[in-house]
């Protein structure tokens, strides 16, 4: 793709982020479209959010377990950026009109705070634990600006992974406390068993899927920086959220999270 239909298709995902309208899928309208020309397109829309002032604080793995690629069609991870903006705090209320929220679904993962640089490609599953300062419980809302979240990778490359906001946990875990792998998550709905999962859903181990990012967007040229927030994928399916639903998890040894949804 040339550069003024990059420009276009980042202004159009950004229009439709700020309208709370979908669009038809990219890769439908663009059968040709290559994983770099989703990459650089989630370049132009990130650029438009910073534009607004918004500043990033991490990155994010997404479509990492088994589970959720069979939901969604997609059978490889994607991976995005995370700004302040989109972060809300854990037991809190979302306002989905406020975070421009289209068709939201809710997904439990574990969050990595980063204590030291990580400059890909050639980082291990050994080194990210080795650089994290801390683990806890994350809630990641993922909300697509495509219609019916009828996406293919290049879709949710394109479209910043398909973030739409996040919530960390309070508590703050060395992650060389516990094996990262056995962590069991149990997810509700509304006080309903809603999903479950252990920490080896992601890639055998939430550490590898981690080092996977660092070395995919190495070679991209984007370094992991000391203190960013790094999330690492669903433990289970996706849970589709709207105004009145409560979300709770909780997760082995590493402790809570909830969110609750107002229009």
């Amino acid at each position: 793709m040339d550069a003024p239909l990059i420009d276009a298709l980042g202004a159009e995902l950004f229009h439709a982020l700020r309208s709370r309208k979908t669009l038809a899928p990219l890769s439908e309208r663009y059968p040709h479209i290559t994983l770099d020309d989703a990459y650089r397109i989630s370049l132009r829309f990130l650029q438009r959010r910073e534009a607004l002032g918004e500043r990033v604080v991490g990155k994010k793995i997404g479509v990492t377990s088994r589970a959720v690629q069979e939901m969604l069609d997609v059978h490889q991870p994607d991976f995005g950026f995370l700004t302040d903006a989109m972060q809300v705090a854990d037991a809190s209320e979302v306002s989905l009109s406020h975070y421009n929220l289209i068709q939201p679904r809710a997904e439990g993962e574990i969050a990595f705070i980063l204590g030291e640089d990580l400059h890909g490609p050639g980082i291990t599953a050994s080194d990210v634990l080795a650089a994290t300062e801390a683990v806890m419980p994350c809630f990641e809302i993922v909300d697509s600006r495509i219609d019916a979240w009828k996406i293919r990778i290049q879709d949710t490359v394109a479209d910043n992974a398909s973030c739409g906001v996040f919530a960390l946990g309070t508590q703050r875990i060395d992650p060389r406390e516990l094996d990262l792998a056995r962590v069991e998550m149990h997810l509700l709905k509304n006080g309903q068993p809603a999903g479950s999962g252990l920490g080896s859903a992601v890639q055998g181990h939430p550490c590898a899927a981690v080092a996977w990012l660092a070395n995919t967007l190495g070679e991209l040229g984007i370094p992991f920086r000391r203190g960013e927030i790094i999330l690492s994928g669903a433990l289970a399916p996706l849970v589709p959220v709207g105004p009145g639903d409560r979300i709770s998890l909780s997760m082995s040894g590493l402790g809570q999270s909830s969110l609750r949804f107002v229009p």
